[in-house]
């Protein structure tokens, strides 16, 4: 069907882009107006050349030129525009109003007069800012009845952006520029399509300018300009292809997401484990299926490859296919209904704050109102509360939500910590349908047994906003921790040197800092009291800016907390790994973050801290995410420490991270007793040791496949479980020959999806034993850590810049204190040995 038909005004163009008779402010942007062939909201318009005559002015009030048409239209399409109305020395208009601030709304400007072939007519009033509006206008003042000639579109959000437009990008929409001169596009509605017209006259009011730029027949049933709501269809192909190598296109409308999903298999996915911690994403291979979510005139015609579909069936029927049947377009969720969703604890009835996903039958993410359709898990780059777990994407919730789902059956998953049962089900949502409550089960209650939940390391997030993601993961004390990037400064203005004032029904925010360099190492500074540590970062890129000197030592950063109440911790342990070794070695560290699970529990930072057990340092461990993107959900390695009767506070908590009475875990809860003893306690054997026994339990709302206990860093007793677990207990009873320590670990093997995929696991702390006066000691590990302290004064001496003498003295003296005291305990062991 032909769609238009381009009217050629040129005989009828009596004026150019000459700026007189036009407003001093517009008259010397004129020549950039388009010219020539153009397609404006998917329309063609046969414009005037940039040169000469291009205009058809409408100005002194009287009888206008007529256009001959012979031909039927439904509309017709009219590029237009008006003078400007701003005009200082007017009489009640300000002085210092501004050119595009329109004030003579609905000015009568013209007369478009529609003339029949049996000589009837129809008039329609064009009026300002109504169907015509001003060539330039300010924020706010789009006219009602037509559309100016730049058209909204998508912009992909990924990437790559323009200098400055990293969130212009983030909104998914091109923006409306405000400042070049528009056309302006009316639909004139025909009264009678199925009259044939003969002409069009038009007749000036004499109230201001007005310029006709061209003119366009449409010969469908709908308005052009108007669409219908963003749909999402599923198209099918012939033949298997990668999304990018798809060409479509579409005429009356826009294509605001092109996309495929991984495939969804509804009953397989309900019973996948684990529930709530993501899916693997995967690659995008060739499919036949490609989905396309669109805005357009039911008219518009949606072009795939060289084939083409019309939509006006697909809203009809929900389905269409090109002429040859080779493309099918089926459109996915006709049916929606807006429903108040509630997420209760199915004890109390109450709403509880949850992180949630929901999805369509075809695989969609159906993001709750007020939440992205697609999560940006990009390094400090979203923050709207939505988390990203390998392909699964999620919204954080209080409990109470409202969105649109499609009627029928969707999908939903819901999460709440470690403690409570994760949901999985399929809801059918009814027609009229407009409430929904979903019951959420909490298994286990370890806070009723005197133990809270930590995140030691938390970044980028607002207090507010960490509060509810923490409400929503079930951890009672989030570390937000504020640092410097380069030049980058994050939740600085967030510091007030105690408990922040969202805390509120046993969760609190305490925002600390994470104090770095890019060799010596990373501190973290949690709960200070009073001014923050500052400076925050040192040495130089890529933790402080270019060029930073070498301002302080860890050790001084670790000092400075303590006099002011706070609690040192060693993120990512070990690395950087440099100071580290210094400042364990001389007690400054309170405990270290252990939260790199492997399917062997054997990484790197476990290793490490092994070394430290190994030679007599006592460090508990802690878990935190170093969460610095939407790919990172709070807590998802977290630390439980063990409060018994003392009050919920932070002083309280700091108190159990030192003496050691924690676990850290990406899921199970883990308990440990060694002579009826928790870890932190020490043990006193005779000096050629003893048996001890040890008894280790583990509860788990995901499956789990083994559990260890391990004594000097050896596994001594184990349990596998193949088909995987819940719950379980390992009594064993463990020799010990001479000083050294006992923990619990147990591992699954199911990965949580974070942005550093990892295995369900869990460590205790460990319980000490001292027999006679021995002290652990391991002649090769404090060789190792000598080896570290000498590379660190190396860097000192050759490669920081230091800030001055006195600074670089004392950032050597604590390398040269802890060598010392580690050199003078490997001489005794020697002696001894």
């Amino acid at each position: 069907m032909l769609k238009f038909t381009s009217l050629d005004l040129k005989p009828y163009f009596n004026v150019g882009r000459d700026p007189a008779g036009w407003h001093p402010e517009i008259g010397g942007e004129l020549t950039a107006m388009p010219a020539g062939q153009q397609s404006f909201w998917g329309i063609p318009f046969d414009l005037g050349s940039a040169e000469g005559n291009c205009w058809l002015v409408l100005e002194h009030i009287g009888k206008g030129p007529t256009i001959p048409l012979s031909a039927t239209a439904s509309y017709l399409l009219i590029a237009h525009f008006c003078n400007q109305s701003h005009d200082p020395e007017r009489e009640m208009q300000p002085a210092d109003y501004k050119v595009g601030e329109i004030t003579r709304p609905g000015e009568h400007l013209a007369d478009y007069i529609l003339v029949y072939a049996d000589g009837s007519e129809h008039l329609q009033a064009i009026r300002r800012r109504f169907e015509v509006n001003e060539a330039r206008i300010a924020w706010g003042q789009w006219a009602f009845a037509a559309l100016p000639h730049f058209e909204e579109g998508p912009v992909d959000w990924h990437g790559p952006y323009p200098a400055g437009q990293w969130g212009g990008y983030q909104t998914g929409v091109a923006e409306f520029r405000i400042a070049p001169l528009h056309y302006w596009i009316y639909a004139l509605r025909n009264p009678h399509p199925d009259r044939s017209l003969a002409a069009i006259r038009m007749e000036p009011a004499g109230a201001d300018r007005l310029a006709v730029a061209g003119i366009t027949l449409y010969h469908g049933l709908e308005n052009p300009l108007r669409r219908r709501r963003l749909e999402s269809l599923r198209v099918t192909l012939p033949e298997p292809a990668h999304p990018s190598d798809v060409a479509t296109h579409i005429d009356l409308g826009v294509i605001a997401r092109r996309y495929a999903v991984p495939a969804f298999l509804p009953r397989q996915w309900l019973e996948a484990q684990p529930k709530g911690w993501g899916e693997e994403a995967v690659e995008p291979q060739p499919s036949s299926q490609l989905l396309m979510d669109i805005t357009a005139c039911p008219d518009a015609t949606l072009r795939v490859n060289e084939e083409q579909v019309e939509l006006s069936p697909i809203y009809e029927d929900g389905r269409g296919q090109s002429s040859d049947g080779r493309v099918s377009v089926e459109l996915l969720t006709p049916q929606k209904m807006w429903i108040q969703v509630s997420v209760v604890d199915d004890k109390t009835g109450q709403p509880t704050p949850v992180r949630i996903h929901f999805r369509a039958p075809d695989g969609r993410y159906l993001p709750p109102y007020g939440h992205r359709h697609e999560v940006n898990d990009g390094f400090f780059e979203d923050y709207g509360g939505d988390l990203k777990l390998g392909s699964t994407q999620y919204a954080y919730t209080d409990g109470r939500l409202q969105m649109e789902l499609p009627v029928g059956d969707v999908y939903v998953e819901i999460v709440k910590g470690f403690e409570w049962q994760p949901v999985r089900q399929r809801i059918n949502i009814q027609p009229g349908q407009s409430k929904l409550v979903i019951p959420i089960h909490r298994v286990f209650d370890w806070r009723q047994q005197g133990w809270v939940t930590a995140d030691t390391h938390v970044h980028f997030l607002s207090p507010q906003t960490a509060w509810l993601e923490a409400q929503a993961e079930g951890i009672n004390l989030v570390n937000l921790l504020a640092s410097q990037w380069g030049d980058l400064f994050t939740n600085v203005a967030d510091i007030t040197g105690d408990i922040c004032g969202v805390s509120r029904d046993d969760t609190l925010v305490w925002v600390g800092t994470e104090n770095r360099q890019h060799m010596l190492g990373h501190i973290s500074l949690l709960g200070v009291k009073g001014e923050p540590v500052f400076p925050m970062c040192a040495s130089g890129s890529a933790e402080s800016y270019l060029g930073d000197p070498a301002w302080t030592s860890m050790a001084e950063w670790a000092d400075r907390c303590r006099e002011r109440e706070g609690l040192t911790v060693l993120p990512h342990f070990p690395t950087p790994y440099c100071e580290a070794v210094a400042d364990i070695v001389l007690g400054k560290v309170d405990a270290v973050e252990i939260r790199t699970f492997t399917p062997g529990l054997e990484s790197f930072n476990i290793r490490e801290w092994y070394r430290f057990l190994n030679c007599g340092y006592r460090l508990g461990a802690v878990g935190g995410t170093d969460k610095m993107s939407s790919g990172m959900p709070v807590g998802g390695v977290r630390t439980y420490a063990r409060l018994d009767e003392d009050e919920f506070t932070f002083a309280n908590w700091a108190k159990a991270v030192r003496a050691g009475r924690t676990f850290t875990t990406s899921g199970p809860l883990m308990g440990l007793l060694v002579e009826g003893h928790p870890p932190g306690d020490e043990i006193r054997l005779p000096a050629n040791g003893g048996t001890l026994e040890v008894e280790t339990w583990v509860q788990s709302v995901q499956p789990f496949h083994e559990v260890q206990i391990v004594a000097n860093g050896k596994i001594v007793a184990s349990q596998a479980i193949d088909e995987g677990t819940l719950e379980t207990s390992l009594r064993e009873k463990v020799r010990l020959e001479g000083s050294g320590w006992i923990a619990a670990r147990c591992v699954s093997r199911l990965k949580v999806w974070h942005c550093w995929p990892i295995h369900i696991a869990a460590h205790t702390s460990p319980v000490y034993v001292r027999c006679g006066d021995d002290v652990p000691f391991s002649p090769s590990d404090a060789a190792y850590m000598l080896t570290l302290i000498d590379g660190g004064l190396t860097w000192l001496d050759t490669l920081s810049i230091p800030a001055g003498f006195d600074h670089h003295a004392r950032i050597h003296s604590v390398f040269e204190s802890a060598r010392q005291s580690l050199s003078r305990r490997l001489t005794r062991h020697h002696h001894t040995h």
